[in-house]
């Protein structure tokens, strides 16, 4: 079964922008139109360093070197915020590199964030600078967001722990088992494997009859297979392979590598022969036999570009021929030396990639059509053309780019790392930390105190049901010490109330099962959260990834308010900014065309057609029918550097100085390998200003960034800030 990772891509977007904002990169526009936000970004880099400032306590004014500050008013010291300068006991740690307002920024937080996003080699001071203005203003705006009381608002508080959530997940795991989870993975990315399945349905919380039932089932089937039955005919029998795609594949699920499968499937299928069935294995599908058709080395990353013609209804029989005839007439000219780049520009019907000369992203087994990927590999040099060949997309020509062998571990280890936290993996990584965490609390579980409660609830009818509670214990069973870690106690009754006031689930299981599954969540839920509150003592890089992400959830909400929404919502103030510069909104010089790729037997005809305006589309119809390529049209109004053949119509207008009396000529260009290309100039459209609603995404980003630069000067004025030269260049090297 395939692995798909679900998530919700509105909070991903929000949190890549808010990790951009807080690690140190600074938003100086932001268009918001159609539904769609662009960011646009400036950030610093570089340096070479002198000795830092001294130490400084809480309140006090630390020791410059070469100090440089503006402003009017002094601000006290922030909320959470400013806690980031701070350590234990209201000390800052280290030398500090910037205050602003009451803030103390320590150099080691500053620096952080800093080499957090440089990756220049050279770390320059001039760099170091210019990265710092940025900072100032960052700190600035998030001063001025707290001083609004932002960061006590519901909905603040309510995001910034839903972060935390999320970035504490690397925290509360195995490390080690993890590391071994992900060399494993990479042992296993060395190969690929074929297998076909059998699924027989079972839910993860079917009853123990329900289970027992599907099991056999799978056993049955698996018997059939193993005593010679073909694995495609079991798997397409009546009451064979719960999977509906075994009707059309008799369970082939082709090739495939780690993590594009679950990990219990994956697993069985590494750990098969080739040729040989796996045990059953259970997956949340339900359980599976698996036989193992095919193993290969992988075969890592190819880069191509291809030619696409598509293929029609296959009931128009006419129609799949003449695209069959167009694509071997395009692979016959790029035989015989036709340029690859014109040839797709002219002749792709991937609209998507046609104009870069049709490139596709980089790609490896599993995520293109078996076809396309095994033609793709199949070319052995860069610049190698494959046949015709056929998808459901249609026909292709494939030309090799580049290739890339497998990565290192070293190369692979963070994005591995990555998945195995997605992954089903992380269940077992977790598993192995609450053993970790009861032994250093020095858990124990007093086994015997459940017994009263075990007894009192099998006898309540439907107990654990909505509705039925369990009922009150005897005080003195209620009373005993359940569980003891970390020098707290937890007893009966406190277990009593967490299963009252929690909804179990498969309640219909009864009531040991139930009892079994909610004692084990609630002692690991109180394991993970001691665990999860002493997160920031016992790691520096977590406290300041808080602080990152508390800063840019206020900036984000902060900046909305003054720029992007304001710029969105402002229309008179919008307006009167485009008509005060109304000199940066114009169109270029631009041509209303017909550009006409012609074959050599096309182009009387064409300019004979022109001649007389008749319609071209009959005419192109007719030359197709002996040759697919003989005729391609493209027409609209171009400004300069949006087509190749416009441009090369600028040129020639220009240099015959007839650009204002281009109206109605014929210019004409080679195209290579026997192909003209004419140029029917319809109109000449000179500089002019645009209105508005034509340019009106890039007046509202110009207007932003005019709102941007008259807010941060505002900041700069009524907070005083100081910078320690000698610290900030230290980092320099």
């Amino acid at each position: 079964m395939r692995n798909e990772n679900v998530s919700n891509s509105g909070r991903v977007a929000v949190q890549k922008m808010i990790w951009n904002l807080v690690a140190g990169a600074v938003m100086v526009g932001m268009v918001v139109a159609g539904g769609a936000s662009t960011a646009v970004w400036a950030q610093g880099t570089g340096s070479k360093g002198v000795q830092p400032p001294v130490p400084v306590a809480q309140g006090q004014k630390p020791q410059p070197a070469k100090a440089e500050g503006v402003g009017l008013n002094s601000t006290p010291l922030g909320g959470p915020a400013s806690m980031g300068a701070l350590g234990l006991g209201g000390k800052v740690q280290g030398p500090v590199v910037l205050q602003v307002g009451g803030e103390l920024v320590p150099l080691a937080d500053f620096r952080h964030i800093f080499l957090k996003n440089n990756r220049e080699e050279v770390i320059t001071e001039e760099a170091l600078d210019a990265y710092m203005e940025l900072f100032i203003n960052f700190k600035l705006k998030v001063q001025e967001a707290e001083r609004r009381g932002m960061d006590t608002t519901q909905k603040f508080l309510q995001e910034l722990a839903g972060y935390r959530s999320q970035l504490a997940r690397p925290y509360l795991n195995d490390q080690t088992l993890q590391e071994a989870l992900v060399r494993e993975a990479f042992d296993r990315r060395q190969w690929e494997v074929r297998a076909s399945h059998i699924l027989v349905g079972c839910a993860e919380n079917a009853s123990p009859a329900d289970t027992l039932n599907a099991w056999k089932r799978a056993e049955a089937l698996r018997k059939r297979v193993a005593a010679g039955e073909p694995f495609d005919i079991v798997a397409r029998s009546k009451g064979g392979s719960d999977d509906p795609s075994a009707e059309q594949n008799g369970g082939d699920l082709g090739w495939f590598t780690a993590f594009q499968m679950v990990y219990p499937f994956e697993s069985a299928a590494y750990n098969t022969n080739e040729g040989a069935l796996s045990p059953i294995v259970r997956t949340r599908f339900g359980y599976h036999v698996l036989q193992v058709t095919g193993r290969r080395p992988a075969r890592g990353e190819v880069k191509v570009a291809h030619i696409l013609i598509r293929t029609p209804e296959p009931k128009d029989a006419n129609a799949v021929n003449l695209s069959r005839a167009r694509i071997n007439e395009v692979h016959r000219q790029l035989s015989e030396g036709a340029d690859w780049r014109q040839m797709a520009q002219q002749y792709s019907e991937d609209a998507s990639t046609a104009n870069k000369g049709g490139e596709l992203a980089a790609f490896s087994t599993g995520r293109m059509v078996e076809a396309f990927e095994d033609a793709a590999f199949a070319l052995s040099a860069d610049g190698e053309i494959s046949q015709p060949f056929r998808t459901d997309y249609g026909w292709h020509i494939v030309k090799r780019l580049d290739y890339k062998p497998l990565q290192t571990f070293e190369q692979a280890k963070r994005e591995l790392e990555k998945k195995v936290m997605r992954d089903s993996r992380a269940d077992r990584t977790r598993a192995s930390f609450i053993e970790q965490l009861k032994r250093e609390t020095g858990f124990q579980l007093n086994a015997t105190a459940l017994a009263p409660l075990q007894t009192l609830a099998s006898k309540t009818d439907s107990c654990f049901f909505p509705g039925h509670p369990l009922p009150a214990l005897r005080p003195a069973d209620a009373g005993q010490t359940l569980v003891t870690f970390a020098g707290t106690t937890r007893t009966v009754q406190d277990f009593a109330n967490y299963l009252n006031n929690t909804k179990a689930r498969n309640a219909d299981l009864g009531t040991a099962a139930v009892i079994e599954s909610q004692l084990k969540a609630w002692t690991e839920d109180m394991l993970i959260a001691r665990e999860d509150s002493l997160l920031e003592m016992k790691h520096p890089d977590f406290r300041l990834l808080m602080e990152e992400y508390h800063d840019g959830i206020l900036l984000f909400e902060l900046t909305d308010q003054e720029v992007w929404s304001r710029a969105v919502k402002d229309s008179a103030g919008l307006e009167a900014f485009f008509a005060a510069n109304s000199a940066r909104f114009s169109w270029g010089e631009r041509l209303d065309v017909r550009v006409l790729t012609c074959a050599a037997e096309a182009v009387k005809p064409v300019r004979k057609a022109l001649k007389k305006r008749q319609d071209l589309t009959a005419l192109q119809a007719t030359l197709q029918a002996a040759n697919p390529l003989a005729l391609r049209i493209e027409q609209g109004v171009f400004e300069r550097e949006a087509n190749h053949w416009v441009d090369a119509a600028f040129a020639q207008l220009a240099a015959e100085g007839g650009l204002a009396r281009a109206g109605g000529k014929v210019l004409s260009f080679p195209g290579g390998e026997g192909v003209t290309v004419l140029v029917e100039v319809r109109n000449y459209l000179p500089v002019a200003p645009k209105s508005l609603s034509e340019t009106r995404g890039v007046a509202i980003a110009a207007y932003q960034d005019h709102l941007e630069a008259q807010w941060v000067a505002a900041l700069r004025a009524q907070t005083p800030f100081t910078v320690y030269r000698d610290a900030l260049h230290s980092i320099a090297q």
